[in-house]
């Protein structure tokens, strides 16, 4: 394993939130605050903190409904400054304050079946409401590669020129929220980069975490989704402040991951071999899977700074000592858009 150790929360957030010096520069030039819209989530809380640290501790806004008091306090021992909103209010959303650069994080994606009208109204109404109140200020909006079809896993995956074909009815109200970012971008001249993600990865939380928790604790794992795509999230974090120097009008399309295709087949016998279990596994590969191509990405912004092996060593590592997890697993299996 790698002699780098990751041993505590602390060390994980510090990890995360490092930003390089190509985002220091890139956020230099922003005037006023950079407003992360959604800094409740999984990846808001990393995002805030680097943008804060890479502006010199200050000049970021966090907004979420911040159900968690503690992580709103620990983004402000950082310096972000906070604010507690609920963007479906149209009001509360007119009643923010101006911006310089806006991250847009917000949205659901687990609950969609049990409750397809509270999906729709956060991840396609929102975006409307947040594209108003913000026309004109340079916009990275988070999509996800769930907009596109299942494609061949021999092939090199959906890049940005693939028709949207989603499938189930998370990835087509994420494909609504594309278009409302779209239309005022179009009707505005709001400059924006919609980047669709797949699938960042943590030590808490992503399919490193789902595959290494069924290794170790002796459930199946389903080879149904034979093959995925995932990325360090701090690297996409960074990818993400970076790409507001990419905004335009009409919007600009980023495919992020990372940049090794992902076996589960295989990636559960390493962490077999880590954790000293056998994997237990069930069904067979199909020929297609969720994969995006993500060169694009990477001709602008280059190569991800962790690979692959790394993240695998430092969540087995993370998993085998029972370090926290979010307990949300990622359900990166699914095949009919069902989540």
């Amino acid at each position: 394993m790698t002699t780098q150790r990751i041993d505590h929360v602390q060390d994980l957030e510090q990890l995360l939130s490092r930003p390089c010096e190509e985002t220091a520069r890139a956020l230099a030039t922003i005037p006023g605050e950079v407003v992360v819209l959604g800094a409740g989530g999984k990846m808001g809380p990393t995002m805030a903190r680097m943008a804060c640290r890479a502006r010199g501790g200050a000049g970021v806004l966090a907004v979420s409904r911040f159900s968690s008091a503690d992580a709103r306090e620990a983004l402000e021992a950082c310096g972000v400054r906070t604010l507690a909103c609920d963007l479906l209010e149209r009001r509360a959303v007119e009643a923010l304050p101006d911006a310089g650069a806006v991250l847009f994080m917000a949205g659901t994606k687990f609950g969609t079946a049990a409750d397809p009208a509270t999906t729709w109204a956060q991840n396609a109404w929102m975006p409307g409401i947040v594209a108003e109140r913000y026309a004109g200020v340079p916009t990275v909006a988070f999509s996800s590669g769930n907009v596109y079809p299942l494609v061949p896993v021999d092939g090199p995956g959906a890049d940005e020129s693939t028709p949207p074909a989603p499938v189930g009815e998370y990835g087509r109200s994420v494909l609504a929220r594309e278009r409302a970012f779209e239309h005022f971008s179009r009707s505005a001249g709001t400059p924006v980069v919609l980047l669709r993600l797949n699938y960042a990865t943590e030590l808490r939380y992503g399919v490193l975490v789902d595959v290494a928790l069924a290794v170790r604790d002796g459930r199946p794992i389903d080879l149904a989704m034979g093959h995925v795509d995932v990325i360090w999230q701090g690297d996409a974090n960074r990818f993400a402040l970076r790409a507001l120097s990419l905004c335009a009008s009409p919007p600009r399309i980023l495919n992020v991951t990372g940049n090794e295709r992902v076996s589960i087949r295989e990636l559960a016998g390493r962490f077999g071999d880590l954790l000293g279990r056998e994997p237990i596994l069930e069904g067979r590969e199909r020929d297609t899977a969720l994969l995006s191509d993500a060169s694009a990405a990477r001709a602008a912004f280059g190569e991800v700074e962790v690979p692959l092996e790394r993240m695998v060593e430092w969540t087995a590592r993370w998993v085998g000592a029972g370090g926290p997890t979010a307990g949300v697993p990622t359900r990166y299996e699914v095949r009919d858009g069902t989540f």
